[in-house]
């Protein structure tokens, strides 16, 4: 039996992990860039959202990654 490949499977092949890394930037930013903006605010304004300086991190991950 022989195995043919196609230009569609060879490009299936490359460009998944090159999307898969692509995506993960995309969350990484989305995370920095939220990390960025609850940390620039000062704890008032932090308390007057309901959040705490300690939830920053974790409201970033959601933001980025899900829940």
């Amino acid at each position: 039996m022989e195995t043919t490949y196609t230009a569609n499977s060879t490009t299936s092949w490359f460009s998944a992990p090159i999307e898969a890394l692509r995506v993960n930037l995309q969350k990484r930013k989305i995370y920095r860039q939220t990390y960025c903006e609850l940390s620039s605010l000062s704890d008032r304004a932090l308390a007057d959202l309901g959040l705490s300086r300690s939830m920053i991190k974790s409201l970033a991950r959601e933001a980025a990654y899900g829940a």
